[in-house]
């Protein structure tokens, strides 16, 4: 029997008919020690965890123009391990305003598969984010004839749900939880794969919008000034000699005809080019959300980018899967990143251990569902992604993201006040076959395995079974945040119970997760579930 320290010193012993098969992390506040293999321990004593050692070359990733028609439990360190601080190996951001202002999560919004929506839509997508910790929408807008109508549907909602939002009652001494009493904010994040950036007339398409929403109430500001991003835009010119100029052309304009912005943009160039990149204010990392190769999730790549900042802002990106499977005769993108190994935990909680570097975080995405990393509902129009997407609600995700937020925000995770279950995971197996399916297997396939993902809140100590037919796996997993894997194989049905004093505290047996190994089309899209509320 293998043994992973928990919270405190307390044990969580394992037991099982495949052993190697499973893994536990359990966590309870802001910091960490690693432990070897796939076992991780938090421990409350120490400061925070160690950078992983993986570099990689970060590629770029194009996004078509969207068109609404086209539409083993592993022995840990002892907790007195010493371990290394982030902080010794990341440079502080020291930014203008960092200080004052608080840290922030947005989730980007693909306005391009949102053709069909309403006020009303854009209302609940604005409520529902507001009450998990989400900040504001950066409104992914490319080159249609149609979004600038929507991007004012998303101005107009945001302000009715500002205007009933609830408030603090200033004469009494309750409290709200602040994620339903802070404004939401939006701001745009200018799609240059779609929008053209070639000459200088281009500019007018960046300038109108920045013009029109520079007042707005709902206009998300940061540092006292506008906040504006992108997708890409390195190869813009706008009739410029340089990068440099062509961007300081569309949205710093010399003669001042524009309001001031914090531009921090996506581009997808070397962070060396940065100091030479007078116009940004900061820059945001796309490709930071996932490993760009068969390994795990790392810190380094955003180190890379917060080095060659110096004192400008970085914005880091979290995301929970990518997955997009079009074939040659549409968008030809046919691939997968790795999301093995809890990425959507293990990411958010690199983002909280080094919250001091990195003041501003953006979900990838809401409702990109062509790729696979939406959190929101399934609505809107999709890009010809329902091969894939239909049945794989990923809303499951949004109560534990909510838990991860307030410890970026707030450097403490919340007290957790019932137990619940958070899973995930492919529902067929990487190695099948599914003839029928001409756009053939997503290239990168065997950077993934077969197994389920849990993750537990737990209000105290508790044995977790995790199951699919004949294989099982029961760990004791200390109270907090902890995370498990099962291995999976043969045809089955998932379920999770969680027992206390011989009683069961929770049993979870989501409909509709089911692993086959006979798949009809090579679909790699993560099934979601999480238990009641």
């Amino acid at each position: 029997m293998e043994q992973a320290l928990g919270i405190g010193g307390s044990s969580a012993s394992s037991s099982s008919t495949a052993s190697s098969s499973t893994s536990i992390t359990a966590s309870s506040s802001v910091s960490s020690a690693t432990a070897t293999s796939s076992a991780t321990v938090v421990d409350g004593s120490n400061t925070t965890a160690p950078l992983l050692s993986v570099a990689a070359a970060i590629p770029t990733r194009s996004q078509p123009p969207i068109s609404p028609l086209v539409s083993s439990v592993s022995a840990s360190l002892p907790i007195s391990a010493p371990v290394a601080p982030v902080a010794s190996a990341v440079p502080a951001v020291n930014a203008t305003g960092n200080s004052t202002q608080p840290r922030a999560v947005f989730a980007h919004v693909l306005v391009g598969n949102l053709y069909n929506y309403t006020v009303d839509n854009w209302a609940k997508d604005i409520a529902l984010a507001a009450s998990k910790g989400i900040d504001a929408f950066a409104l992914n807008v490319g080159a249609d004839s149609w979004e600038p109508s929507q991007v004012a549907n998303a101005y107009a909602a945001a302000g009715q749900y500002n205007a009933k939002r609830p408030v603090p009652n200033a004469n009494t001494s309750s409290t709200t939880n602040s994620t339903t009493i802070s404004p939401f904010k939006l701001f745009l994040s200018f799609d240059m794969s779609s929008i053209p950036c070639s000459s200088a007339s281009n500019v007018q398409t960046l300038q109108t919008y920045i013009k029109t929403y520079a007042n707005d109430t709902s206009q998300m500001m940061y540092n006292g000034r506008m906040l504006i991003s992108t997708f890409a835009g390195e190869s813009c010119t706008f009739g410029a000699n340089s990068l440099n100029q062509a961007w300081i052309n569309a949205v710093k304009p010399q003669n001042g005809s524009l309001p001031a912005v914090s531009f921090i943009p996506s581009f997808f160039v070397d962070p060396k080019t940065f100091p030479n990149l007078t116009v940004i204010d900061g820059a945001f990392h796309w490709n930071s959300g996932w490993p760009m190769g068969n390994y795990n999730i790392s810190f380094t790549p955003d180190v890379s980018y917060i080095s060659n900042l110096g004192t400008r802002t970085y914005m880091g990106a979290v995301s929970p899967w990518f997955f997009t499977h079009y074939g040659v005769d549409t968008f030809n993108k046919n691939f997968i990143y790795r999301g093995d190994d809890w990425l959507w935990a293990q990411r958010w909680e690199m983002l909280i251990q080094n919250r001091t570097s990195v003041p501003l975080t953006e979900i990838v995405s809401w409702n990109d569902f062509g790729e696979s990393h939406y959190i929101g509902p399934i609505e809107g129009i999709q890009p010809m992604s329902q091969a894939w997407v239909n049945g794989f609600d990923h809303q499951g995700w949004l109560d534990l993201m909510q838990y991860y937020i307030t410890a970026y925000k707030t450097g403490s995770y919340p007290t957790i006040t019932k137990d619940r279950v958070f899973l995930w995971g492919r529902l067929y197996p990487v190695n099948a076959t599914a003839p029928k399916d001409s756009v053939g297997k997503p290239d990168n396939w065997p950077w993934t395995q077969d197994y389920l993902w849990a993750v537990t809140l737990l209000t105290a100590p508790a044995n977790v079974t995790l199951s699919c037919g004949s294989s099982s796996q029961k760990t004791l997993v200390p109270a907090g945040l902890s995370k498990l894997k099962l291995k999976l194989s043969a045809s089955c049905s998932v379920k999770a119970t969680v027992m206390r004093n011989s009683t069961t505290a929770l049993s979870f047996a989501p409909a509709g997760f089911n692993f086959n190994t006979r798949p009809s089309s090579y679909n790699f899209n993560a099934f979601v579930a999480a238990s009641p509320a």
